[in-house]
């Protein structure tokens, strides 16, 4: 596989340090509130690359970060009456429901920056040790200048760089460009012991701590968003190589933004779309194969036309589905179409062209079921429920998932029938009832109400 890596620029061959095994590390959510839709991108690309990596036979181990403790954090928490460790175990829970109705397989580990503090204080010390840190005020500081390689991530090199929105000035820093690696308490806030006094971890040096506790020094791939790269990615390989001269990640994988109206799709900026309000209103199939649709690295512009399409693609595979889930396959479709997709999808993830070869099965699929042979329109299904579950999409789910609705809309007629009979309007509750039976549902009135069930398959 290949992957385009932030780090040099160029789409390069995915070489596992350990062999037959590739660790994966990436930013998860600092847990200030719900997640919205832009989030969930970056995490439906790792679960895509992980099961198809999967798939290859490779053994795939992800961490994924929970940042619990942090400004906003303990801003909201005071705003609200409550705790911060209240408030970030709440969203935390909540986003662990949001992102896995959306079908994203949760991570083998989710360290937590609270969890971590003795291995966070590890490294400040190694970092003080080396002249690449230094305490101010009970406060600790990364000196930016002491890292001659600073800028390499996102090619932005010290002596071009101003203290502006995200490079905060302080008057105890020695540089404008220095930032923060352990915070000094305020009266009230939460905070841990350490050598420099109460306090907090900063925001960039529990992904460094974190990621090589559980994977070690030079792992095989850091993901997150593209909004990421600078400064928080740039920190995070700042601090870590500079305590210990070893290198952080070999390959740095960027996910696009999610834009509405072309603005970057922030709490910020106040464009944001809940992801609960996404999931319930288009379905967890919709919004993948909206990702989908578009290669990772690519900005995708939300807008209710686009999210049409992907429901209509969508319904295209599983439709195909469905009308052959009765049929069995008589010979297994040949090589060509895997090879196709494994090809697609290892050059650089492109899911696009995955999707446009499962279509292509769909298409020749139907055109076999046309023609009556049903065992090859059967093999063509056969590929597409495999192919398609590669990149996450489950036609099991679907199915009961279509079922619910039909026992619904069913549930809601024979209501409709009953409130009918009830005002002795006699007419609807016949036609109710013999347009049920031409669906195949039959109707038996008794004492105790009416039943249903489905004399042939709905």
């Amino acid at each position: 596989m290949r992957l385009f890596n932030t780090l040099t620029g160029a789409v390069e061959p995915l070489r596992p340090r350990d062999e037959g095994r590739l660790g994966i590390y990436v930013c998860g959510p600092t847990v200030q509130g719900p997640p919205h839709f832009g989030h969930a991108r970056t995490y439906t690309t790792v679960d895509v690359l992980r099961r198809f990596l999967e798939w290859t036979g490779l053994d795939v181990y992800v961490v994924r970060n929970v940042t619990d403790i942090e400004d906003n954090i303990i801003a909201k928490a005071d705003a609200e009456g409550c705790t911060a460790a209240s408030l970030a175990e709440h969203y935390t829970r909540v986003w662990e429901q949001e992102i896995g109705r959306l079908g994203i397989r949760p991570p083998d580990v989710t360290p937590r920056a609270t969890g971590h503090v003795p291995e966070i204080h590890e490294l400040i010390v190694r970092l003080i040790e080396r002249g690449a840190a230094y305490p101010a005020g009970g406060d600790v500081y990364f000196s930016v200048r002491a890292f001659e390689e600073y800028g390499k991530l996102s090619g932005r090199r010290p002596d071009d760089l101003r203290a502006g929105a995200r490079v905060a000035p302080d008057e105890r820093k020695r540089d404008p460009l220095d930032f923060v690696l352990w915070k000094g308490a305020k009266p009230g806030e939460p905070s841990w012991n350490s050598p420099w006094g109460p306090g907090r971890p900063g925001w960039h040096i529990e992904c460094s701590a974190m990621a090589t506790k559980y994977l070690g020094a030079d792992f095989d791939l850091h993901v997150g968003g593209s909004d990421l790269r600078f400064p928080h990615h740039e920190n995070e390989i700042a601090q870590w190589e500079a305590a210990t001269g070893t290198p952080f990640a070999r390959m740095w994988m960027h996910t696009g933004m999610l834009t509405l109206d072309n603005a970057k799709m922030s709490k910020s900026v106040g464009n944001i779309i809940a992801l609960t309000e996404a999931t319930d209103r288009y379905g967890p199939a919709t919004l993948r194969m909206f990702y989908l649709r578009a290669h990772y690295r690519k900005p995708v512009d939300f807008s209710e036309a686009r999210l049409e399409e992907a429901a209509a693609a969508y319904e295209r595979l599983a439709g195909f589905v469905r009308a052959t889930a009765a049929l069995d396959s008589d010979t297994p479709l040949d090589s060509t179409a895997r090879e196709e997709f494994a090809t697609a999808m290892s050059d650089d993830l492109s899911t696009a062209r995955a999707l446009a070869g499962l279509f292509d099965l769909v298409a020749t699929g139907n055109q076999e079921l046309e023609a009556g042979r049903t065992g090859r329109a059967a093999a063509h299904r056969d590929a597409v429920v495999e192919l398609a579950g590669v990149l996450g999409f489950d036609f099991a789910e679907t199915g009961a998932a279509d079922q619910r609705l039909i026992d619904g809309l069913v549930a809601e007629l024979v209501t409709l029938r009953d409130e009918a009979r009830s005002q002795r309007d006699f007419a609807t509750s016949d036609r109710i009832r013999e347009r049920l039976r031409k669906l195949g549902v039959e109707l038996a009135d008794s004492r105790d109400g009416t039943r249903w069930h489905v004399a042939r398959r709905v």
